[in-house]
């Protein structure tokens, strides 16, 4: 099996329309919550993109038929393109393929078309069906980066990205593709879908505060995150020299409870990995955890280390979702490439927002400050409703 690579990144999101403002401000452990547009004078906050960003120039054709989750990502895929060197042509497009993670679909099409269907009473917009399809976002980057292989979107709550990301480098390692565009996207911040949320009683109005004794809940978020994926002798042949591979991928389901995680199933999704990349537990420096800020979550993603771990020494775990919010479908793939990043700079980034740590959870959650340290191999876990556990090791290329 060949060795797969990461030789390009993208990322559109709220703490960074740009690779290296996101770095910036993920390494800095500044938090992107603002009260949510769409929901103004309810209390309610969100990780939201700034209103003011320009999308327009984007390789789109026809805008219209374009919901914003698709939006973000091709404007994520672009940028991961031109940071992996690949232009049109420069890989036959049958042997390119795009395999995105996204929740929930078009759902700001959806909350608007609903409204104009049942609060105004008017026809749906003639593109309402292509604006919502879950696959949309990945037929759009295909479209835009001329991509004529095997193309689709894996729709797995929380865990999509990290599965997506995961099956295009499996994809890439038996050499059925010589490149992936992967990652995901989220656009989730309509009226509906946040009233939704906060009907789930798990909404932070305060601000996300991952392991921290006071924390109280999430903070939704959006954005895409993009990887571009190839074999090492791929990337090598046409002059690039990738630092960092996807060697290891690991998932599983509970089949338990529908919102309640389990520490079995988060820990078999690590040790599974792991085993893929033949790696043992040592050989991680760094975790990037799923980490959202409720207390559910974070007490069973840290008895999963633990039971992974054992009575030895977890290495720091820090959770990003202090600082981009939680974008759901996207989150994985947001984290996949902080954790690139991470591992490129020598710098884990911080746990924002974390002033005094919960006692029960036995980690280094490397709070508010991030730490320069040596990070030769990572692990990044997303966890979902549903007990779907995905995990994924990143490791420097040799």
């Amino acid at each position: 099996m060949s060795t797969v690579v990461v030789s390009g990144l993208g990322v559109t999101s709220p703490s960074g329309l740009d690779l290296d403002t996101f770095w910036a401000n993920l390494a800095a452990g500044r938090s992107s919550f603002t009260p949510a547009r769409a929901l103004p004078d309810s209390g309610v906050i969100a990780a939201e993109i700034d209103e003011a960003a320009d999308f327009s120039g984007l390789p789109i054709p026809v805008p219209a038929a374009c919901d914003r989750n698709a939006v973000l990502a091709v404007s994520a895929a672009m940028q991961a393109l031109a940071d992996a060197g690949l232009t049109q042509g420069s890989v036959a497009p049958e042997r390119i393929a795009v395999i995105l993670g996204n929740g929930g679909g078009g759902l700001t099409s959806l909350d608007t078309q609903y409204e104009r269907l049942f609060v105004e009473n008017k026809r749906p917009h003639p593109f309402s069906v292509v604006r919502a399809m879950g696959s949309s976002s990945a037929s759009w980057v295909s479209i835009a980066c001329g991509a004529q292989g095997p193309c689709f979107v894996i729709a797995s709550a929380c865990a999509s990205a990290t599965h997506a990301i995961g099956v295009a480098a499996q994809l890439v390692r038996s050499g059925i593709v010589d490149v992936a565009i992967t990652g995901g996207t989220e656009a989730p911040l309509s009226r509906g879908t946040l009233m939704a949320w906060n009907g789930m009683k798990i909404m932070s109005r305060t601000g996300c505060r991952p392991f921290s004794r006071d924390r109280d809940g999430l903070v939704v978020g959006e954005g895409a995150g993009i990887l571009v994926l190839e074999r090492e002798d791929h990337a090598r042949a046409r002059g690039r020299h990738p630092k960092i591979a996807v060697a290891g991928f690991g998932c599983g389901a509970d089949a338990g409870d529908i919102v309640a995680p389990t520490v079995d199933g988060m820990a078999r999704a690590m040790r599974a990995a792991l085993a893929d990349a033949g790696l043992s537990s040592r050989d991680i420096d760094y975790v990037n955890a799923h980490g959202t800020g409720t207390r559910a979550n974070d007490m069973t993603e840290v008895k999963a280390l633990r039971e992974v771990y054992g009575p030895g020494a977890i290495p720091p775990v820090s959770s990003t979702k202090g600082t981009t919010g939680h974008a759901l479908g996207a989150a994985g793939a947001l984290e996949a490439v902080a954790t690139v990043l991470a591992m490129t700079h020598s710098v884990a980034p911080p746990t924002a927002n974390l002033t005094e740590q919960d006692p029960e959870l036995d980690i280094d959650a490397i709070p508010l400050r991030s730490r320069a340290m040596p990070i030769r191999a990572a692990m990044s876990n997303s966890f979902a409703f549903g007990g779907l556990n995905a995990s994924l090791i990143l490791r420097h290329v040799s």
